[in-house]
């Protein structure tokens, strides 16, 4: 992904002493945040800059700040105080921050070097995605095939929402058809499928067929051509539970594949809200990202019955507790990401046979969930544990996460979907940044 382009400026009013501080601050910052961020040439307060720039960085900020405030609020622009010798905003610099935010200004002030580059990161997915994006997905029929009666209450494959995500993010969604793309798939030879197969070393359970192994290649090799195809895709989908008729296999195995290899992310079930956020949530965070199926405690048999479980866990303060399922197991993430992970037979009814699924584990600790609202304005972060994992055989819920947050009540009251994104650790000042960036209000719960 380009950099993010940021502009130094400094003020009319600055002595010597302080020009002389703000150049050498200059060189501190490169140095640390070259990695994400492009320094351009520095310019004087009320100067003309580059239109490409994609925010302002104050080195150094002085009391001329204040008399200056018309001319910076001109620039438009979102702007970062990064004053300390550590690459961080100074303590003494928070009135000037909050003086310039009073007068409508976006500012970060980083505390630390990680928030700024998730900020920088972050300016970066917004400009990437203005310039158009590209996400792929596979799916003919949505809503109309197998648990019809569950699947056409979905937003995300409203003509509605596609338009939405087009016009507020820049973004571009391309449609293709997953009959097709399982028909390309079963003319691949088993023997190019076996030999790539063996490449891999995939950790994979004894148990699953030959049939099942080679199925799960084939995808990822026809994805991967229409990939080519299509061209600059950054983000892969099917619509591969609710269409699961169309296939012979899943496509998890081939998401991995593709994400470890290649760098482009994915979502489940067509869900193309859960795609954009993971977009903007990995591109910024840098951080392990999945989503999963909630289940609180608090919905009761509703949940219960879906998952062909008896009973939730035993265990204090219920109402603060959820169950993370998704196809079986805790749900899907790359290899790369958890604690254990392992290529597994299938477990839900609806898909084929030869199916497959993946068994894997964020570790337990801290966790943030998270999602954009569909309204595309709004944006949710709960902070959250992993404290378990709970095993229920023969039911489709084989290994899954037993989450506790606060507030379950009121949680209930504001999730906005079944899917949540599942961030490893505390992200919730990281994702404050982020939705500062792309205006997002904050739904902190």
């Amino acid at each position: 992904m380009e950099k993010a382009k940021l502009v130094p400026l400094y003020f009319k009013a600055a002595n010597e002493r302080e020009l002389g501080e703000f150049n050498a601050q200059i060189e501190q910052l490169k140095s640390l945040y070259g990695d994400v961020a492009e320094i351009m040439q520095p310019a004087c307060v009320g100067e003309p800059i580059p239109e490409e720039c994609d925010a302002i960085v104050f080195p150094q900020l002085i009391g001329a700040a204040f008399s200056d405030s018309d001319k910076l609020a001109s620039y438009g622009l979102p702007m970062i105080a990064l004053t300390s010798r550590f690459g961080t905003v100074e303590m003494w610099d928070w009135e000037i921050v909050t003086y310039l935010r009073e007068k409508g200004m976006e500012v970060f002030s980083p505390y630390t070097i990680e928030l700024a580059k998730v900020a920088i990161r972050s300016l970066s997915v917004k400009k990437a995605m203005k310039r158009g994006t590209k996400f792929l997905m596979f799916q003919d029929s949505p809503g109309e095939g197998m648990q019809a009666y569950i699947f056409k209450r979905f937003f995300w494959w409203e003509q509605e929402c596609t338009e939405r995500l087009e016009k507020t993010f820049g973004v571009k969604l391309i449609y293709r058809s997953y009959k097709e793309l399982n028909e390309r798939a079963e003319k691949i030879p088993d023997e190019e499928a076996y030999a790539l197969w063996k490449e891999w070393d995939v950790p994979a359970d004894g148990e699953l067929s030959d049939a099942a192994v080679l199925g799960a290649v084939k995808l990822y090799i026809a994805v991967k051509e229409v990939i080519a195809e299509v061209g600059g895709v950054e983000g892969v989908g099917a619509n591969c539970l609710n269409e699961s008729f169309n296939s012979k296999t899943t496509p998890c195995l081939a998401w991995n594949e593709i994400f470890e290899r290649d760098d482009i992310i994915f979502a489940c079930e067509g869900d193309t809200l859960t795609m954009i956020s993971t977009y903007i949530l990995y591109r910024s965070l840098v951080q392990p990202v999945m989503m999963t199926n909630l289940y609180p405690f608090l919905v009761g048999m509703a949940a219960l019955a879906h998952e062909k479980i008896d009973k939730f866990p035993d265990i204090e303060d219920p109402d603060n507790h959820a169950l993370g399922v998704h196809c079986g197991y805790f749900g899907f993430a790359p290899e790369s990401f958890c604690s254990k992970w392992a290529m597994r037979p299938k477990v839900l009814g609806i898909v084929d046979e030869n199916a497959h699924m993946i068994d894997c584990e964020f570790p337990k600790g801290p966790v943030t969930l998270a999602k954009i609202y569909p309204d595309l304005k709004r944006f949710s972060v709960i902070e959250a544990e992993i404290t378990d994992y709970v095993k229920y055989p023969g039911s489709d819920c084989r290994n899954g996460a037993l989450i506790r947050w606060k507030n379950g009540h009121d949680i209930m009251e504001h999730l906005c979907s079944h899917h949540s994104l599942i961030v490893l650790g505390n992200q919730k000042p990281a994702l404050t940044a982020v939705a500062k960036t792309f205006g997002f209000e904050l739904v902190s719960l």
